[in-house]
């Protein structure tokens, strides 16, 4: 492996560690804007809260380590990427911007009608963040990123792939999401929220997997170097997606929610993967390859230090903070 692939490779690791950890937080505002009115929806909405109070701000390491990889790393791509699609990248910031300060106020709420107000704040933009995303991956994977950054303002991401992309995205955080809650339902003993969760989550699950599969067809025609990708050498990676999907819904179904969610992040990551899998060797689809793209050997090196520290500084205290948010006594708290 050479030194700017393996650079790449530690910085798609990021790609998928935000994708599940951060995914999974963005995913339960699909749930706290269905939950139903105040009085219906207010244990899902506590559930919510608890659940992922500790770790939504934690998760944005990922996103972080993945854009200073990307800037320093490949920095060319980089600005081609942020000059043409600056319009998703926009909205997905201010998703995010919005999501953290009113999950945070809805908290604090003075009255009734503030707190509704944050709270759909929060839920809208856990939904519409990771949907403009998905258009970013869908917009590089479709070869509509010039290096040149001359690239269109807005068909570079309002296209069939990127839209696609976007569906697919909001649907797998919501089905990660679902799992996750479901399992902190049932360890809280609260029956009737277990059971309406584990309904609505085979419900979007069945529903993504659809998605999924629907648009490998569009996107045939649409990214031919993604499809031929998807088809080919990363069609094991597709597969092995579909069966730990299918693995995910049977366990719901037999009511092994635990268990659930092992099979639920093999599902999403090896989606992920096979996205990059597919569009290798390339960054930018038919524009730039990984290689080509790289900046100095010098920079390489330094970033290739940097990810080893922080798999040993930064790793093991975001794995004993998951841990410790998903086991009995926390959930009891």
């Amino acid at each position: 492996m050479s030194l700017e692939v393996a650079v790449a490779a530690a910085m798609f690791v990021g790609v998928i560690a935000y994708t599940v950890l951060g995914g999974a937080d963005f995913g339960s505002g699909f749930f706290d804007l269905t939950a139903g009115d105040s009085r219906r929806g207010a244990e899902l909405r506590t559930l919510v809260d608890h659940s992922i109070g500790p770790v939504w701000e934690a998760n944005h390491v990922w996103l972080i380590y993945v854009l200073v990889i990307w800037w320093t790393g490949f920095p060319e791509s980089f600005a081609a990427a942020m000059s043409t699609l600056v319009l998703p990248l926009l909205l997905a910031l201010l998703g995010i911007v919005l999501r953290g300060a009113s999950f945070a106020f809805r908290k604090y709420s003075a009255t009734l009608g503030q707190a509704r107000l944050f709270g759909v704040t929060f839920a809208v933009s856990s939904i519409l963040t990771p949907f403009f995303l998905g258009t970013v991956a869908g917009a590089i994977a479709s070869g509509r990123v010039p290096l040149d950054g001359a690239g269109d303002r807005w068909s570079s991401w309002l296209n069939p792939t990127s839209l696609f992309g976007g569906v697919i995205a909001v649907g797998t955080c919501a089905f990660l999401a679902g799992v996750f809650l479901t399992a902190d339902a049932e360890r809280s003993h609260r029956q009737r929220l277990t059971e309406d969760l584990r309904t609505r989550t085979i419900v979007v699950g069945l529903a993504t997997g659809a998605v999924v599969f629907a648009a490998l067809v569009p996107v045939l025609r649409d990214a031919p170097v993604l499809g031929e990708g998807l088809t080919g050498r990363a069609a094991p990676l597709v597969v092995l997606s579909a069966i730990a999907g299918g693995a995910t819904l049977l366990l719901l179904v037999r009511r092994r929610f635990r268990a659930a969610r092992w099979p639920a992040v093999v599902a999403v990551a090896s989606v992920v993967s096979g996205w990059g899998v597919a569009q290798y060797p390339w960054l930018l689809v038919d524009e730039v390859t990984i290689v080509d793209a790289a900046g100095a050997s010098s920079t390489l090196w330094g970033l290739l230090v940097a990810v080893g520290l922080a798999v040993v500084v930064v790793v093991p205290p975001l794995a004993y903070l998951l841990r410790l948010t998903q086991s009995e006594a926390w959930t009891r708290r």
